[in-house]
């Protein structure tokens, strides 16, 4: 009788020049790599590689005998540049060789969208003799995977939804089915306006006393830090352990945790605008409308947002928000004054329960000695409490003060809800 394993690992490769030299980021391994832990597979490598078939026999090399799985995205298509397929029959050993049912879900692609199969696409109904082929529901080139060396190899396409479907359809069922390995557990804990240094120092006896099994890693960005325990493969109760693991350290850090979950600030405003059924209005001006950005990019937003007025000019401020010039011309358009009448005038424009606003100096110029570049003031709002400004000291980049803006006015907003220090 064979002993199931009880560990697996895989490797994951991206192909294409486009990912090298930055012109597309590579989002596909990082999803890969989440749906891997969740069936219990440690990804030991992940890297780039361009289209160069010797870049990808040495992926192939490296891979085959060492991992359970070596997982390609990309170089799948019909134009020169994509070689994977090629690359993957020469290695092989096989001949490429013309597959009927490819070639018919090809014209029932085209045929779907009023089209008919052209040369190129013609050629992608030719795959590798030795290969299993994995149907693409929502594309023209065909998975492919081999077998060698006690390594499952598999070729995806790079588009990512493309390769999403393929990942859910076939290549995780597969492995899931051959291993049988519990998943690989993580409990992700989110908190905001305190440096990671900081963070471990608050959380030192804590993170001292975590039990056998359990790591704890700090994933920061500009102004949060998200938290991740990871559970040993099989640890009894692996969620439940680390869910109250966090709710310990979450005691320690108070309402710097913002949410119990791996989640964005605005899929926790989301969460608790729908359940208390209020309602949001936003002024910005140094964020540009990027404070609602984010907001709308979650599906059911329109129950609580109402809009957004975009003041960037002090016309602007005047015109649509009813800011008094007389505030301008005595404290500046950068300042709490502004920023609070900002917040009242969207409340009082759109009709919302809460407002929230945002001015400043975002750089790489415009500053001040009283002002410098990164001087931000935001405001919050609200049905009963006074209207509360903030001002915040960023740095000198304009994308990331911008986007730790966006932040800390709706975490200001959060706190203001939950009556949050």
């Amino acid at each position: 009788m064979t002993t199931p394993p009880t560990s697996a690992e895989a490797d994951i490769v991206t192909i294409g020049d486009e990912i090298l030299i930055g012109q597309v980021v590579d989002s596909n391994s990082a999803l890969i790599a989440r749906r891997l832990n969740a069936i219990g597979f440690k990804v030991s490598a992940k890297y780039s590689v361009g289209d160069d078939a010797e870049a990808i026999r040495n992926a192939l090399d490296y891979a085959i005998g060492r991992v359970q799985a070596l997982i390609f995205t990309g170089g799948l298509g019909p134009t020169s540049d994509d070689i994977t397929k090629h690359t993957l029959a020469q290695y092989f050993g096989c001949d490429l060789v013309f597959n009927q049912d490819v070639y018919n879900g090809l014209e029932r692609y085209f045929l779907s969208r009023g089209r008919t199969v052209n040369e190129a696409n013609r050629s992608q109904a030719f795959v590798p003799a030795c290969a299993s082929v994995l149907h693409n529901p929502h594309g023209t080139a065909p998975g492919l995977r081999f077998e060698a060396g006690g390594t499952t190899v598999f070729a995806m396409p790079g588009v990512p939804y493309e390769m999403e479907a393929m990942l859910e359809k076939d290549v995780l069922p597969f492995l899931r089915n051959r291993y049988h390995l519990p998943p690989i557990e993580h409990f992700t804990f989110c908190t905001v306006g305190i440096p990671e240094s900081e963070l471990s120092l608050r959380l030192k006896s804590w993170e001292a006393e975590l039990p056998e099994g359990i790591k704890l890693a700090y994933l920061p960005s500009p102004g949060a830090v998200r938290l991740r325990l990871s559970a040993r493969p099989g640890l009894p109760d692996a969620h439940l352990l680390m869910e109250r693991l966090a709710w310990r350290a979450a005691e320690i850090l108070g309402p710097a945790v913002y949410a119990m979950a791996d989640q964005s600030m605005e899929e926790t405003l989301h969460r608790l605008l729908t359940e208390k059924n209020l309602t949001l209005s936003l002024a910005e001006s140094c964020t540009g409308g990027f404070i609602a950005h984010g907001l709308t990019a979650h599906p059911g937003s329109s129950r609580y947002f109402l809009g957004s007025a975009v003041t960037y000019s002090n016309e602007a401020k005047m015109r649509l928000l009813g800011v008094p010039e007389n505030l301008l011309k005595a404290h500046g358009a950068v300042s709490g004054p502004v920023a609070e009448a900002m917040a009242g005038g969207a409340r009082k424009v759109f009709g919302s329960d809460w407002a929230v606003a945002a001015t400043g100096v975002a750089g790489p110029d415009g500053g001040t000695p009283d002002k410098p570049v990164g001087t931000v003031y935001i405001a919050v709002a609200g049905p009963e409490a006074k209207c509360e400004s903030r001002r915040l000291v960023l740095g000198t980049n304009r994308l990331r003060n911008i986007q730790m803006t966006r932040l800390y006015a709706l975490d200001f907003l959060r706190r203001k809800i939950l009556e949050l220090p």
